[in-house]
């Protein structure tokens, strides 16, 4: 007599399901030894992101609790409602425009610059606008090319005056704040860039990396 196995189906809602009673099985101490585990799905999940400390402690009290406990919960950042620059920011004097969508033909004259400038730019601009002709729109042009011209090593002031066309005094102020910017800064750039995954594997733990490559593959159940 083969051994009985027991394999997890999923229920078929247009078949009966028949219940039996203890009584209805004589022999039910006989099926009691097969091995009913049914087999762990995978999670879809990296194996880091499984064992997360405050994902575990939210899954445990679910299961313990079976509710949400306020002091186990994944901690997310909370969203603001009392910001005293919003009505600056947002005067409320909206005017229904006679057109929403504009279509504008693009070209490489009228391409806009990745960089955008932040408060301590626009007070820059501001300073600076006081002695000699600069848009906001200009600086941007003069700090996106700055940054593009740029790697590892920040380019020198004969290489910036190569790269911008305006004038030679103009250059030198825009280059010594971007210069300072920048030398003052965490960061690689000034523009916003997606972190990408270093090839040596050194950034498999760092939650700030984008686009990870997975290293096991998902397990499919072939149709039998």
């Amino acid at each position: 007599m083969s051994k009985l196995s027991f394999r997890a189906r999923a229920l078929d809602a247009s078949k009966p399901l028949p219940v039996f009673r203890c009584e209805d099985l004589p022999d039910l101490h006989e099926y009691a030894s097969i091995n009913r585990a049914v087999p762990q799905m995978p999670t879809g999940m990296e194996k880091e992101e499984e064992s997360e400390h405050h994902l575990q402690r939210a899954i445990s009290a679910h299961q313990v609790y079976g509710e949400k406990r306020e002091n186990m919960v994944i901690p997310v950042p909370e969203a603001e409602s009392n910001i005293p620059y919003y009505d600056s920011l947002y005067p409320g004097e909206f005017k229904m425009p006679k057109q929403l969508i504009h279509i504008q033909p693009f070209s490489l004259d009228t391409e806009q610059p990745d960089y955008d400038l932040d408060s301590d730019d626009d007070m820059f601009v501001n300073k600076l606008k006081k002695k000699m002709e600069l848009s906001q729109l200009q600086f941007e042009e003069m700090i996106d090319r700055l940054e593009k011209g740029s790697g590892q090593q920040l380019v020198s002031l004969p290489e910036a005056k190569l790269l911008l066309k305006e004038d030679d005094e103009l250059i030198k102020e825009v280059f010594d704040y971007w210069s300072r910017k920048r030398k003052n800064s965490k960061a690689n750039s000034l523009i916003p860039t997606v972190k990408q995954e270093k090839r040596d594997g050194s950034s498999t733990n760092d939650p700030y990396v984008a686009f990870r490559r997975r290293t096991e593959k998902m397990q499919t159940r072939k149709n039998r």
